[in-house]
């Protein structure tokens, strides 16, 4: 009983975490004091999004690092989630209807995911497509469930089955249109997407010692569905080649753990419980390898990770880099949760949470 009732918690808690309510929260961001920071790096971004309550941080987190991509270059670039969200539960139909129970749909997933599906599918503009605010994907999902369940008891066929998931979903977001028209051209939403991204585009970073470091391997993640592979690196070489990238213009698509206490919405920050009370590791992106070898951070990293203490819990794409009054670096994140927040739904996380808290990194290989 006590293994059942944990479990369960287990579940409720990875259901949560990506979206907005399985965080800590404030009433407003103006009721929350406001920590000052000075900026070192901005890159240009699209309005912060609003995920709701969905676990679809990682569609939002990786279109935003390929939208900053595009606004660097002088392109004007908003993509939609819906689009994605919208192949990805007809994907999950599919797969139910054939596998039964070993295909029970989920939302949950990587920013390599993301890149898959956008190659698969295509994209459009956000303003070409998007849902209403009413709109909620857990419900949803709920419901494409159901219905998917009854028509496979029916035993109707997959080809029936993809008709009255795709009412369903016509009904619960809207039609996708065939074209994206954009600065007086027509595109397919597949030409649509290769344009605004290559297949080759981004390269997906990680650092972890159960495999050697310099070799490719599959990330043993639940939400990993698609077996991609990331390269791994020294947990310091990954810091500098972020620091790197956002120094050349160029986001990057951050996946990690948010269920330390330190990470809060409602302040807008992500930090380690030494640094609430003042005491910071990291001064320096180049003390990395320092910090690495004299705290031993690589093997905490790892044992953290092997005892499911840090977990794939949600993605942000990162957009800038700052320093606190005391001259702590910290990296801008751009948030899907809505702006409620003091800095309008942006994030300041420190390089010491990133360095301990990060499961992986997707990032241009232009910016290597």
């Amino acid at each position: 009983m006590r293994k059942s009732v944990f479990l369960l918690a287990v579940s409720l808690l990875l259901v949560a975490a990506c979206g907005r309510d399985g965080q800590q929260q404030g009433t407003g961001g103006s009721s929350v004091q406001k920590q000052q920071f000075t900026t070192e790096v901005l890159l240009k971004t699209t309005p912060v999004k609003n995920q709701g309550k969905s676990p679809l941080c990682w569609v939002h987190a990786m279109l935003a690092t390929i939208e900053s991509e595009h606004l660097m270059m002088g392109d004007s670039v908003n993509l939609s989630p819906d689009f994605i969200a919208r192949h990805t539960l007809s994907e999950l139909a599919d797969r139910y209807y054939m596998k039964g129970e070993a295909g029970k749909p989920s939302l949950r997933g990587m920013a390599t995911m993301l890149l898959n599906r956008l190659q698969r599918y295509g994209v459009l503009a956000y303003d070409t497509y998007h849902a209403t605010d009413e709109t909620n994907y857990n419900v949803l999902l709920r419901k494409l469930t159901k219905t998917v369940g009854a028509a496979r008891a029916r035993q109707e066929g997959l080809a029936e089955c993809r008709k009255r998931v795709e009412r369903l979903l016509d009904d619960a977001i809207r039609p996708v249109p065939r074209y994206q028209f954009m600065f007086g051209a027509e595109y397919t939403t597949q030409e649509f997407a290769h344009s605004v991204c290559r297949q080759d585009e981004y390269e997906a970073l990680t650092s972890f010692s159960h495999h050697p470091f310099g070799e490719w391997f599959e990330l043993e993640l639940t939400d990993n569905r698609d077996g991609d592979k990331f390269l791994n690196v020294p947990i310091g070489q990954l810091l500098r080649r972020v620091v790197k990238a956002l120094r050349g213009g160029h986001a990057v698509c951050w996946e990690g753990d948010v269920s330390e206490p330190g990470f809060s919405f409602a302040r807008g920050l992500a930090v380690l419980p030494s640094e609430r009370s003042g005491r910071h590791a990291v001064k320096d992106s180049l003390s990395a390898a320092r910090f690495s070898q004299a705290n031993d951070l690589q093997q905490q990293r790892q044992r953290m990770f092997e005892r499911f203490q840090t977990t794939d819990d949600h993605c942000m794409a990162l957009v800038g880099i700052a320093r606190d009054t005391a001259g702590n670096p910290y990296f801008v994140c751009k948030n899907s949760w809505g702006t409620d927040n003091p800095y309008g739904g942006m994030m300041y996380m420190s390089f010491d949470y990133f360095l301990l808290k990060t499961i992986c990194v997707v990032l241009p290989c232009e910016a290597q």
